[in-house]
């Protein structure tokens, strides 16, 4: 999930050493259960949220937030900006360390923000805006703009996709289209490689040469203190499955419950249910630009009468007011920029009748729309069927192909024509820290080749980003989100299809679990 069963078989695999009691060697590990099985390794290539939960783990970053959201230094020491705010120089804190054990060094950021830059949404600014980005030592680097940013602290801070992930100059070196296999990083753990089994488990172990911030932990700033020797994510697609884990004491915290089973869970003593963060998730449907029938943009506004967000909502989320937010627009309900701004085209009574007579009208062909839904994600499964049967009512001839998260968000990046292995629509889930504001909306970007899965080339939402950018105060900022949501209703890069709230679950012996953000794995500890 953008942001999203054990076999235990592992046993041998995982045991500890004979002269450690199980009881000692348990409360050292900490058992996790992800939202989805770790397909991807590289933080930068991928924007799924496990990818950054894993990233978060063994990959520093210069800056974190705090839980103001607003940015601190992280690996950095400080900065100092000159030249009327065009010239930022970077000072790194001593005592960095790779987890190959040699130190981090100023060429290894600006070889990492490089290949981060191409990637990520910000990072993409940050390319337009730099002039030059240099190592000056080993532990300063410059980089001198084209005109001033005062957010470029939180691009390198912020937690969501694609995060700002240092690692090494060797191996940030590889092309950012191109996925990496090496998880060598500066962070609080260090990734088992050799006993990686995706699908099944992900093995991750303090590094001991990590030396966190001698300051209090506040959401992804201060020290990152690390109290398990071992975290093993055990990935469980059937929820049932993780439920029952949970509730044996064979998993210590389960990431995204499924909503069906949280009055099961909330009456076991045992078990904490908590709300993650209070922006949750936006449900987007995302559509092909590239190809027909969703290159044409009559096609695409054909379905807005129709969608019901409300029923995407009950099929994801059960019928629990508390989970869910409806109706939602473009940018994350609760948060500033939020608006009204032409939401009765969703937020209206529905009308299936007339989105078929706009899809009559479109010169829509019958082309085989290719849907993909991924079966380990509970959420956007369902809704994908929800979202499959709406097409199907309005007159789509719709092939709804399931597989694995892995294998969807390795699918979702062939920009061929369906009968290439291509795909038309899907959906997934946004995390509504992500989609708040212009800056950092992946969904919204209409850079064409560049943008996200969807490759929508709409020039206005580009100009509206960047006034955005240069806004004076909130006031204008509100502005500039309204007509941005007025474009979306236009020329339909994704429909929202409400705001996910979701819930985590832990036993109560885990302690220091972190809310307010993605799932954290340093300041826990066992009580």
């Amino acid at each position: 999930m953008e942001r999203r069963a054990f076999l235990g078989a592992a046993a041998g695999l995982v045991a500890a050493p004979r002269v450690v009691g199980a009881q000692g060697a348990q409360a050292r590990t900490l058992r996790f259960v992800p939202q989805a099985n770790l397909a991807s390794l590289d933080p930068i290539w991928s924007t799924a949220v496990v990818v950054r939960n894993h990233g978060l783990m063994v990959y520093d970053t210069l800056y974190g937030l705090g839980s103001d959201f607003r940015p601190r230094p992280q690996m950095a020491a400080g900065h100092e900006i000159t030249d009327d705010g065009k010239r930022w120089t970077v000072t790194l804190r001593e005592g960095l360390r790779f987890h190959d054990g040699e130190p981090v060094r100023a060429e290894d950021c600006v070889a990492s923000i490089r290949r981060w830059a191409k990637r990520d949404v910000l990072g993409q600014r940050l390319d337009a805006l730099l002039d030059e980005i240099r190592a000056l030592d080993d532990r300063r680097f410059e980089m001198r703009l084209k005109k001033p940013w005062p957010g470029l602290a939180f691009a390198f801070g912020k937690p969501s996709a694609n995060m700002c992930a240092i690692m090494p100059a060797r191996i940030a070196a590889t092309d950012p289209f191109t996925q990496l296999t090496d998880s060598t990083g500066s962070g609080p753990f260090r990734f088992r490689r050799d006993l990686f089994r995706p699908g099944d488990l992900a093995v991750y172990e303090r590094f001991d040469g990590y030396q966190p911030r001698q300051e209090a932990a506040d959401f992804l700033a201060g020290g990152k203190q690390v109290h398990f020797d071992r975290v093993e994510w055990r990935v469980m697609p059937d929820p049932s499955t993780a439920s029952a884990a949970l509730q044996n004491n064979e998993a210590d915290w389960w990431e995204t419950p499924h909503a069906d089973l949280l009055p099961l869970l909330r009456r076991n003593r045992d078990i904490v249910v908590d709300l993650i963060n209070t922006a949750g998730n936006l449900g987007v449907l995302r559509f092909n630009f590239l190809n027909p029938p969703f290159d044409n943009v009559a096609v695409r506004r054909a379905l807005l009468p129709a969608v019901d967000q409300q029923a995407f909502m009950n099929a994801a989320m059960g019928t629990d007011p508390s989970l869910f937010r409806v109706p939602a627009g473009a940018f994350t309900p609760g948060t500033p920029l939020a608006n009204d701004a032409g939401l009765e085209v969703l937020s209206g009574p529905r009308d299936v009748e007339a989105a078929r007579r706009a899809l009559r009208e479109s010169g829509y062909r019958n082309e085989r729309v290719v849907m993909l839904s991924a079966t380990d994600l509970p959420v956007l499964q369902s809704l994908a069927e929800v979202a499959a049967d709406l097409l199907r009512r309005v007159g789509f001839n719709v092939d709804l192909q399931a597989m694995d998260w892995g294998t969807h968000i390795q699918r979702r990046n062939n920009r061929g024509p369906v009968d290439q292995g291509g795909w038309s629509v899907f959906c997934t889930t946004w995390e509504g820290l992500d989609v708040s504001v212009p800056g950092s909306h992946q969904p919204i970007r209409g850079h064409g080749a560049q943008a996200w899965a969807g490759w929508p080339t709409i020039p206005r939402l580009e100009e509206l980003r960047e006034a955005w950018f240069e806004a004076p105060d909130l006031d204008a900022e509100k502005r500039i989100a309204a007509e941005m949501q007025r474009v979306v209703w236009q020329e339909v890069p994704f429909i929202p299809l409400g705001q996910v709230l979701p819930s985590m679950a832990y036993r109560r012996s885990i302690t220091g679990v972190v809310k307010g953000g993605p799932a954290l794995f340093w300041g826990v500890r066992r009580a």
